[in-house]
């Protein structure tokens, strides 16, 4: 049984096509990343495979199960850290076991010494134990996106997707939030679609790539694959070989 299976795929906002027949199979515990310049439909993408956005056409299904709407089972960890700053890092944490509970659990799972716990492993997970009590608005922004991780591992899905999770970041925390995110992936083989356009970054993390242009599935396939003439088509009229030869971040050229 596959973990996510995309089946034509089509999603318009009016007269935009933000994704254009795509059809791909990703297997429980693999960590894929979604390359593609800014517009290419990552987000939409992501957005229908945990049913915040409804395909206009195809459909997607999770765990062989037809996504619907919004669905409490895939965790997602944002762009902008979405944290809470007032709050510690550990009750940041602690909201993510809400997910998983109605109106009236929520009131409780504060108390619950079990999502406790689970809250504390999941700080652990991403090297923020000793911060636990620190308030997020503090923090970094890399220590924060580590908190939405830690979050997200609350929830205790079975598949974690990440939009653009390092985008903001300067290129140092940036490696160091995937490091963490790849790790929490393969420690509790959870199946990972992680959004990026730094091919940097995907090269040196991802196991598996799928590739997007204009709302089209353009690559599907592994590092091995992931020659320069597919990345040229990704993000044609960029120079790749100084992009890949270089740890700096190249987020300017991208977008």
């Amino acid at each position: 049984m596959s973990a996510i299976r995309v089946e034509n795929l089509t999603k318009r906002y009016g007269e935009t096509v933000a994704l254009d027949d795509v059809s791909f199979e990703i297997e429980e515990g693999e960590f894929v990343v979604v390359l593609g310049i800014s517009g290419s439909g990552k987000s939409t993408l992501l957005r229908c495979i945990n049913g915040l956005a409804a395909p206009t056409e195809g459909a997607v299904y999770v765990q062989d199960e037809p996504v619907t709407s919004h669905r409490n089972d895939v965790s997602m960890v944002f762009q902008q850290h979405n944290v809470i700053e007032g709050m510690s890092a550990y009750s940041n944490a602690l909201t993510g076991a809400l997910s998983r509970a109605d109106y009236l659990e929520s009131v409780l799972r504060f108390n619950d010494r079990e999502d406790k716990i689970k809250a504390l492993e999941a700080l652990e997970t991403v090297g923020l134990l000793d911060e636990a009590e620190q308030r997020a608005g503090r923090m970094s922004g890399g220590q924060q996106q580590r908190v939405g991780i830690a979050r997200a591992l609350v929830q205790e899905s079975d598949i974690l997707l990440a939009d653009e999770p390092v985008a903001s970041l300067d290129p140092g925390s940036a490696q160091t939030v995937m490091g963490y995110l790849r790790s929490a992936a393969e420690q509790r083989g959870l199946t990972a679609m992680i959004s990026l356009h730094q091919v940097n970054l995907a090269r040196q993390f991802g196991q598996r790539f799928i590739g997007l242009a204009d709302g089209k599935l353009v690559f599907d396939g592994y590092g091995d694959e992931l020659t320069l003439d597919v990345i040229d088509e990704l993000y044609g009229g960029i120079d790749m070989e100084e992009f890949l030869s270089t740890g700096d971040d190249k987020r300017e050229a991208t977008q």
